[in-house]
């Protein structure tokens, strides 16, 4: 899914746009003993829960793709009877009036979810009726020809408000808070089937983590049965470690900056298209060759990558580079700098030893205080 299709579900999530059939839930405790169900009508329920509602909703289907929103495949041995993607069909189909389905899924859940603490298990079934585009990319709500059934799952914390006084109305004084189960925003999530070309894909889901850095690959592993992803900051560890490996004595700092610029430039061609920018290994080793890297240096490249990240994975270009800072970091030193003007800072062999060379035209402060140059010039 992109963007656009992400934006196109969450919009379903308001009273005018709603189209949510049903809604069910599993509070569980810390010990994953089942403590409380719940099985609605969505349309049923008073305005001010459906807006709280909303909420965690849409939360389950934000934040940046290839981070915390990760398109996933289903293999095919899990479209078989019994699979994981044949199951969550099963379930979609159901429209959630299953409830021997529904005590199912919950289990696999418990089983596949490992959290200290409370949890409320949130799963809704929506039927939205696609509407037509004309060739401008405006709305023809009369010319719906699909409608896209999916489920949507949440898994939220819930936890004790935090002690505090209160102000009771009735006796005009303040008193001990009384502290009551809150539910939070959603730590992991996913969209069944994707909304992919804006049509029903089955054979994908969009799944959401909270932490981008950690993905619960078990919990992907043993729920949903799909081929574990890089997590964000893994993929950036894995580049660093594919370049160091390849370059090995040749990686040095014009070439490492040379790269960061490219990778710069990359994402500023790419930063209006729809899909985030994602480099398999032939584009890695594209990247090298036109950052001045020598193909003698790139004789072992293929087995590095492979061994690093595996031969057919794909590395967003978002989680390898700092579009907003150039660093540069010693033992004692981190300098960051405007990534247009990496031209400031160069590298230099003086008296045997390496340095960083920084013009500072423009002036220069120190904690906040504007400094004079009292170095002689040089004759």
């Amino acid at each position: 899914m992109i963007k656009k299709e992400i934006s196109e579900i969450k919009r379903q999530f308001t009273p005018s746009g709603c189209s949510i059939t049903r809604i069910c839930g599993c509070y569980v405790d810390g010990e994953k003993n089942k403590k409380a169900e719940l099985k609605e009508a969505f349309l049923s329920l008073p305005e001010e829960d459906m807006f709280k509602y909303f909420e965690i909703l849409r939360k389950a289907l934000s934040g940046t793709l290839g981070k915390n929103l990760v398109n996933l495949d289903f293999p095919l041995d899990t479209e078989k009877e019994g699979g994981t993607q044949e199951f969550l069909l099963r379930l979609r189909d159901s429209r959630l009036t299953d409830d021997e389905l529904l005590e199912a899924f919950y289990d696999r859940i418990i089983e596949a979810y490992e959290y200290v603490g409370n949890y409320l298990i949130l799963l809704i079934h929506d039927a939205y009726d696609i509407p037509g585009k004309t060739s401008d990319g405006l709305d023809m709500d009369d010319a719906s020809d699909e409608v896209y059934s999916y489920i949507l799952c949440c898994i939220c914390p819930v936890e004790l408000s935090k002690p505090g006084l209160s102000y009771d109305e009735t006796e005009n004084t303040f008193r001990n808070r009384t502290r009551d189960w809150v539910v939070g925003m959603p730590e992991l999530g996913f969209l069944f089937p994707a909304f992919n070309d804006r049509s029903t894909d089955i054979h994908s889901t969009l799944y959401y983590s909270k932490n981008a850095n950690d993905l619960h690959d078990a919990f992907i592993e043993q729920l949903l049965g799909c081929p574990l992803p890089l997590a964000a900051d893994f993929q950036k560890e894995t580049f660093q470690a594919i370049i160091e490996e390849t370059l090995g004595d040749f990686c040095d700092y014009d070439t490492v900056k040379t790269i960061h610029e490219n990778l710069n430039e990359m994402l500023e061609e790419y930063k209006d298209a729809p899909e985030p920018l994602t480099l398999d290994k032939y584009q890695v080793k594209s990247l090298l060759e036109n950052s001045g890297v020598e193909e003698e240096q790139l004789q072992d490249f293929d087995r590095n990558f492979d061994e690093a990240a595996g031969e057919r994975a794909s590395i967003f270009a978002g989680n390898i580079v700092n579009s907003r800072a150039f660093e540069v970091k010693t033992p004692d030193v981190i300098i960051k700098v405007n990534p247009e003007r990496t031209d400031l800072v160069e590298n230099r062999i003086i008296d045997g030893r390496q340095c960083l060379i920084i013009a500072v035209d423009g002036g220069v402060e120190v904690n906040g205080i504007m400094v004079k140059n009292t170095m002689p010039e040089e004759p």
